[in-house]
């Protein structure tokens, strides 16, 4: 048992030498390597590190030309030239690396070229081209990332039936693309009642409530249809139904509800509900909505009241500017030529500040929208707009 024991205590020093030697030696092989890098590689990743992207493009497209079969890093550069918007050269560079040396790409680098490549003509305008690429691409290493890109293309020509295709191959448990299944079914249904097909606008509708229960656009398209076909009663109960979807989509409801209540001859019990969803959701919408049609019901006295009433609850300047607006008739002309003046000050600021965003990009907009135009996300615009810089 001893003789085994000093047997290994001889073999230690051995396994100590060869892993010394082993270092030394792959230590050599590293700085003949670094020795071979160019300069210009370090200048362009200084560059970068100082975002200095023009500098670093320009450091990069040196190596590339010294080095054209280093294929990871064509594609980088072809990376930063699309950050950089110069996406003619991203795409001539990409074109001359999948022309001139594809037998020396490896099918990972082939297929990286030919995703940022598709990248580049998306960006470039050149849809066609770049979907041609990615509809190779969606069964490779790329694949999820290539149906991705497939699905903004498929947004972009509004091709909603291949759109909800694909939202449905791409969902998963981290993204269940609930949102945009529904909005896409919304998009068919809204086609489908403008050409007056109800039956097939109710299909869409149902599929995209199936999608999100929440859907506060499917309520508002359902509610359309009732009223379109005559079924008033069933349409003011899809519009009040948002309530409960939510209730910060009442106000793209509140002009449809009066509307509806009106044809029944019930305009004030129109008038009674949105008072009420504007003392428990105060939005700037429903205040534009009730003001008028409370002047036109119950005079111009029990309108002021509202605003009053309105306005101390909550200010803001659009209830202002109409406050002042209401009471200039009763003013004298030279109070009157005053407050004029308050009102156009106030009405102004108010027009300038009052402005939808969109909740993921802070993207402003003058117009609602379902779909952000900036960041491209669905549902992410709330339909009242704010008084803030």
């Amino acid at each position: 048992m001893q003789d085994f024991e000093l047997w290994w205590l001889l073999i230690f020093p051995v396994f100590f030498g060869l892993g010394w030697l082993a270092a030394r030696v792959d230590m050599r092989e590293v700085l003949g390597q670094a020795k071979h890098v160019p300069a210009s590689y370090f200048t362009g990743l200084q560059a970068l590190v100082d975002d200095e992207t023009d500098r670093a493009a320009a450091a990069l497209a040196e190596v590339v030309r010294h080095q054209p079969r280093a294929a990871e890093l064509q594609v980088a550069l072809a990376r930063l030239y699309r950050k950089r918007g110069e996406h003619d050269l991203a795409i001539r560079q990409l074109t001359r690396l999948l022309q001139d040396h594809a037998d020396d790409l490896t099918p990972s680098q082939r297929d990286a070229a030919r995703f940022e490549l598709a990248q580049n003509f998306l960006r470039a305008g050149l849809v066609d081209r770049a979907e041609e690429i990615l509809v190779k691409l969606g069964q490779g290493a790329l694949a999820h990332e290539a149906r991705k890109c497939l699905l903004e293309i498929y947004q972009q020509e509004r091709n909603w039936p291949r759109a909800i295709e694909l939202a449905r191959e791409l969902k998963s448990e981290d993204f269940s693309f609930q949102h945009e299944l529904a909005q896409y079914h919304c998009e068919l249904a809204q086609g489908a009642l403008i050409k007056s097909d109800f039956d097939g606008a109710r299909r869409h509708v149902a599929d995209a409530l199936a999608a999100s229960r929440r859907s506060c656009r499917a309520s508002l398209i359902a509610g359309d249809i009732h009223l379109a076909q005559g079924e008033v009663d069933e349409a003011i109960r899809a519009w009040q139904g948002i309530e409960s979807q939510n209730p910060d989509y009442l106000s793209l409801a509140a002009e449809r509800l009066l509307d509806a209540y009106e044809r029944q001859g019930r305009a004030a019990e129109g008038v009674v509900l949105l008072r009420g969803y504007l003392r428990s959701y105060p939005q700037l919408e429903l205040l534009d909505v009730l003001y008028p049609k409370i002047a036109a019901l119950h005079g111009d006295a029990a309108a002021l009241e509202f605003l009053r009433e309105t306005v101390r609850g909550r200010p803001s300047l659009t209830g202002l500017g109409r406050l002042i607006e209401a009471q200039l008739p009763g003013l004298e002309p030279e109070q009157r030529v005053d407050a004029d003046v308050a009102r156009t000050l106030v009405q102004s600021h108010g027009k300038r500040l009052n402005v939808y965003r969109c909740k993921r990009c802070n993207f402003r907009s003058k117009v609602f929208f379902w779909h952000c135009p900036a960041c491209g996300e669905w549902e992410s615009f709330t339909p009242n707009r704010t008084e803030t810089q």
